[in-house]
């Protein structure tokens, strides 16, 4: 962990570095590829020593796939492949090496590097072999129309800005950014036209950067000194169980559960801001002039905590992941999309069976969830004065209900977690069938255009969003110009 942090504190510096000398206004995308690419490389055998062979193996077999199979069945293979060779390590680890330890293992790198073996491989298949009008319009801005090199693909999958903590990326943002056209800004005016705007001097990072890494520091401390205090563990001790009351137990259940995730916060903050530090993750200006650099931001913090529905904390937590699963899983799922997204995820975060548990329980929350706020919400939004009530109720009745639901993934194991649900009587899974079974969920449409009709787990809202402010995407194939860039984002935000 010590290795871990200290590295991330010399990517801070290298990005830094990396922005000022070897900007794209001098150095050319070659140079840039292969100094991103050996410093990650640098910095994972640094970290975890020949351990960070596996990312190169990993990484290495996928490109061999990709290349062999073709563009019609690649992405299968990647993906069954990737998370395959995931799947071992995490089993030798946890089952031969390190059982319930929260050590900075070499396996966390390997998810993030699964994420964009699998999302690449996608959207080569979507750009070089699936028709346009078939794809979704997401799927149509993020497809990728040439196979990338060997290079590029090493350089987007391991180099240093995200190798130990990520974020996720698309491919062509990646490209973007270090061939030097990510400052090329669409912006949407108040008439509803696509205007592009060319910006002379790049828009400097440095106050994001230093917002970000006051809120690591913040994060950093809370977690030194107050989570410890407040154990989860603490949730199953026997004389607690006895003498407690209900209310007093949900309430600890809430306050241990909001103090184990600022080293989420720190963490996921800290990548975003060495991404930042590099110049990379600039997004747009919004309707005032000010710069975003939340284009691959991982959590909304003051919407995670102040989060009214299941979903609206899904959609501000791991938002990259939570994209991820919706462009893999969710939007190509032929039946259960919502089930099988949440297997995916338990599968890709390891193989604890706390963390089946939880996201088995959460499949339940989100459904219930969902045919509550469909069958209800209408009822209590007339009244400021009522819907503020119905906030306060939500946002309380969320806290708990997720603070239930992630009690696995903090205990890790079987015996503990059911202590754990049995001594609640597995009062919120029970709630959630009755739910569903009094409340009857929205049929989703058939067809190919079910994932635009129903609004997803993973927020179309973000999507939405990203598709308006986001920079221009680039694309790795030169026929295809700026125009038929802009005209791609602004069809998808009209449908």
């Amino acid at each position: 962990q010590v290795n871990f942090v200290v590295c991330q504190l010399f990517a801070l510096l290298a990005a830094v570095w990396f922005r000022t000398y070897l900007h794209s206004s001098k150095t050319s995308p070659f140079i840039r590829h292969v100094v991103a690419t050996l410093l990650g490389l640098y910095l994972a055998l640094f970290c975890f020593g020949w351990y960070a062979l596996h990312f190169v193996i990993q990484s290495g077999i996928s490109y061999y796939i990709m290349i062999i199979i073709g563009v019609e069945n690649m992405h299968k293979y990647c993906f069954v492949f990737a998370l395959g060779y995931l799947t071992v390590c995490q089993i030798t680890r946890v089952y031969i090496f390190d059982y319930g330890q929260y050590s900075a293992d070499f396996s966390g790198p390997m998810m993030i590097i699964t994420q964009k073996i699998t999302s690449l491989a996608f959207e080569i298949h979507d750009g070089m072999f699936r028709k346009n009008e078939d794809l979704t319009p997401s799927q149509r801005c993020l497809a990728v129309r040439r196979m990338p090199s060997l290079l590029e693909y090493l350089s987007y999958n391991c180099n240093f800005m995200g190798i130990l903590a990520g974020p996720l990326c698309s491919y062509k943002d990646y490209i973007t950014f270090i061939e030097g056209r990510s400052y090329q800004l669409q912006q949407s005016e108040a008439n509803g036209k696509e205007e592009t705007k060319y910006e002379q001097t790049d828009p400097s990072p440095n106050m994001a950067v230093a917002q970000k890494l006051l809120i690591c520091g913040l994060s950093l401390l809370f977690h030194m000194t107050i989570t410890k205090t407040l154990p989860v563990e603490y949730n199953i001790d026997d004389n607690f169980r006895a003498t407690a009351s209900w209310p007093v137990r949900f309430f600890y259940l809430y306050v241990s559960l909001m103090a184990a995730r600022p080293k989420y916060y720190f963490a996921w903050t800290l990548a975003d801001a060495i991404n930042n530090a590099a110049g990379f993750g600039f997004r747009g200006y919004d309707k005032n002039g000010v710069t975003r650099w939340d284009l691959i931001s991982n959590l909304r913090i003051q919407q995670i905590e102040f989060s009214t529905s299941f979903k609206m904390f899904l959609d501000n937590w791991n938002i990259q992941t939570a994209l991820w699963l919706k462009r893999v899983c969710y939007e190509r799922a032929t039946f259960s999309p919502t089930i099988q997204t949440f297997i995916l995820s338990a599968i890709w975060h390891g193989v604890y069976p706390g963390y089946y548990l939880t996201f088995l329980t959460g499949v339940l929350m989100t459904l219930a969830a969902r045919a509550i706020r469909n069958n209800i919400r209408h009822y209590f939004v007339e009244s400021p004065a009522v819907k503020l009530c119905y906030d306060i109720v939500t946002w309380m009745a969320t806290q708990v209900a997720i603070s239930y639901t992630v009690v696995p993934f903090v205990l890790l194991s079987v015996k503990p977690s059911f202590t754990f649900y049995s001594s609640c009587y597995f009062c919120l899974h029970i709630a959630s069938i009755l739910v569903l079974l009094v409340f009857p969920l929205k049929r989703t449409q058939k067809g190919s255009k079910k994932h635009e009709s129903v609004q997803p787990v993973w927020s179309r809202k973000l999507e939405e969003e990203s598709l308006l402010q986001k920079n221009n995407y680039s694309t790795t194939n030169n026929s295809f110009s700026q125009k038929q860039e802009i005209t791609c984002r602004y069809q998808a935000l009209k449908q």
